[in-house]
């Protein structure tokens, strides 16, 4: 018999001098064999060029070790990012990874949900494109199959959510230019009702208020060129008078806007000062490198994947979980003169009570990622 051609249990059953049963047992590791009679199976198994046939398996375990996953936008440099590491965690547990983009439109979202269902997914992770929009079909779908939020939530009480400390992530920014004497700032940020962008917009009319500054914002979108429209805009003699720091609300928008600073000869960081959030890859590549909120991408997927096997284990166990992993901010050239490492490790701080208020950080949990400044809170 050639390997790779069409080879079954029971012929590898008979090149182990094993029992079909056993073979089974030991190549989908359902329950425990002997050393000797494992070691054989797993020869016979390579040798002959052995693969399973996943259809007859999904049919015979109902469980098609696959995982929906779903993004608003593949274009943001973040969300690649994410995917590698979920990817790496899921195949690390056996399971693969089938994935649909929406193109930022709950309509699109909705109707991608819906063709991973049809194609029988065990369960699916979701960065829900809107707060509100995306919030009936994501509910819709956690009703049918174990889901898990990723980055933004759809409200209470939908699913379980793992997600940055984005109130968290705010302070660490403003606490850093308010060491640095900035005294008028303006965040640059998404409108609308997607979680991350509301609670970042919020946690800066906060911290700045608490700071003494005006709460002054210029809302668009999460692109790079809002960030270059926002420079027209501020810096138009009728829009008062020009900002000494520039919060974005992540890193495309703060490399748009240092662009456009450049291009109208605005010295960085001296006249003024940008930071992004979400530390995508182009952001230490930029002319200045930007200081920005880093995400625990690692951790993210780790945690998103651990809470979506506990559901898969016995989905109703538990209600409705949100962790909040803490952001680290890394400083470089954009609001610092000077020289700085391409990947500075940056001022860290652990993680304050979230968005979903007076919620303290709980004890991290022993089976939680093991990164230092991981912490959750219930909601």
């Amino acid at each position: 018999m050639n390997p790779g051609s069409d080879v079954t249990l029971r012929d590898v059953a008979r090149a182990s001098g094993c029992s079909v049963s056993t073979v089974s047992r030991v190549l989908s590791g359902s329950r425990p064999v002997g050393a000797d009679a494992a070691r054989r199976v797993r020869e016979a198994a390579e040798r002959l060029g052995y693969r399973p046939n996943q259809v007859a398996r999904a049919l015979r375990s109902r469980s098609t070790a696959t995982v929906g996953l779903v993004l608003p936008q593949i274009t943001n440099p973040f969300y690649p990012a994410l995917v590698r590491e979920l990817t790496h965690v899921l195949d690390e547990r056996g399971r693969a990874v089938l994935l649909a983009d929406c193109d930022d439109d709950p309509g699109t979202e909705a109707a991608r949900i819906e063709a991973l269902l049809a194609r029988q997914v065990d369960a699916l992770l979701v960065v829900p494109v809107d707060e509100e929009r995306s919030r009936t079909a994501v509910a819709a779908a956690a009703g049918r199959v174990p889901l898990v939020l990723l980055d933004r939530s759809c409200g209470p009480g939908i699913a379980d959510l793992v997600a940055v400390d984005n109130t968290a992530g705010m302070a660490l920014v403003l606490g850093h230019l308010a060491a640095r004497g900035r005294t008028r700032p303006c965040y640059i940020g998404a409108d609308g009702t997607n979680s991350a962008a509301a609670e970042r917009r919020a946690a800066y009319e906060v911290g700045a208020a608490a700071l003494g500054a005006p709460p002054r914002l210029a809302l668009g979108d999460f692109s790079a060129a809002w960030g270059r429209a926002a420079v027209d805009r501020l810096w138009n003699r009728e829009s008062g008078p020009e900002p000494d720091a520039l919060v974005c609300g992540n890193d495309l928008i703060a490399l748009g806007a240092l662009q456009r600073l450049r291009q109208l000869g605005v010295d960085v960081p001296g006249r003024t000062v940008v930071t992004g959030f979400d530390d995508i890859p182009p952001a230490d590549l930029a002319d200045p490198a930007v200081t920005t909120v880093r995400q625990p991408v690692r951790d993210i997927a780790v945690e998103a994947v651990r809470l979506l096997e506990q559901r898969l284990d016995d989905p109703a166990a538990f209600p409705c979980r949100t962790v909040r992993l803490a952001p680290q901010l890394v400083i470089r050239a954009s609001t610092e003169p000077g020289d700085h490492p391409a990947h500075g490790t940056g001022d860290t701080a652990p993680s304050a009570p979230g968005p979903t208020g007076g919620t303290a950080p709980a004890p991290r949990s022993p089976d939680s990622p093991s990164a230092s400044h991981s912490s959750k809170a219930a909601q």
